[in-house]
């Protein structure tokens, strides 16, 4: 198990691709703390990690509540004694053009898909320099590095997690601390509900999907899990600040 001993936190793991995440870290050996607002969602992500044999235990908050997830952070580390692994992954598609787009929808997105990814990892960052190690996984998106029609505020926040991505890299890699940014293309998740509603329903998405994507296809949640196995173990030593698109070639069509 090639994270046997390991703290691994995941945010947004109560659903889709956070879930995969949890799974797999867990079954490579981590302890998964388990981050969602949904708390059904993360008591079912624990259900599975331990009915497989996992280590696991379910937080439940709203990473945007800066004071909830400052002290969960540092219970987390008064608890393990360290803290090996960040995943964040919690983030939301809100849909709409630069005229249409909701400025609650927007800051919302700012929020979520940005802010709480940079103060997860402000906290877990003076624990990682002490342990002369550590890996932070953010979440961005295909979107992050390609037009996505209508979807301003989306595609904004996941372009900012790239460069915040490269910016962390550079700062703490002399301390040991390695920074990676994940692009998930079309994952076939509930996650993708807005764009479904906005390109006017499955058949329409499926039709989408199929002229956009080589392979022609959706991923499986599975499909996305091992390259986040990946990017959090040491098969991934020497990579850092660097962006790993799962997308079945969409960004070279």
């Amino acid at each position: 198990m090639i994270l046997k001993d390991k703290v691994a936190i995941v945010t947004g793991a109560g659903s889709g691709i956070g879930r995969a995440s949890a799974l797999i870290m867990a079954r490579e050996g981590a302890a998964v703390v388990v981050i969602d607002r949904d708390l059904d969602g993360g008591q079912q992500t624990i259900d599975q990690i331990e009915a497989a044999g996992g280590h696991a235990e379910s937080l439940v908050l709203d990473v945007t509540d800066d004071a909830a997830l400052t002290n969960a952070i540092a219970a987390i580390h008064a608890r393990y004694g360290r803290i090996d692994i960040l995943h964040n992954h919690a983030g939301a598609q809100v849909e709409g053009n630069l005229e249409d787009v909701s400025l609650e929808g927007f800051d919302r997105s700012w929020d979520l898909n940005v802010r709480a990814h940079f103060l997860a990892a402000r906290l877990v960052v003076p624990f990682m320099k002490a342990a002369g190690s550590g890996v932070i996984l953010n979440t961005s998106s295909s979107s992050g590095i390609l037009y996505d029609r209508e979807m301003i505020a989306y595609t904004t926040t996941k372009h900012a997690v790239i460069a915040m991505t490269r910016q962390m890299a550079g700062d703490y890699a002399k301390f040991g601390i390695r920074v990676n940014a994940l692009c998930p293309g079309w994952v076939d998740t509930p996650f993708n509900d807005p764009f479904i509603r906005q390109v006017g329903g499955r058949d329409a998405i499926e039709a989408y999907i199929k002229a956009k994507v080589p392979m022609g296809r959706w991923a499986d949640v599975g499909e996305i899990a091992e390259p986040i196995l990946f990017l959090v173990s040491e098969r991934s030593s020497y990579i850092t600040g660097q962006v790993l698109v799962c997308d079945g070639g969409e960004t070279v069509s």
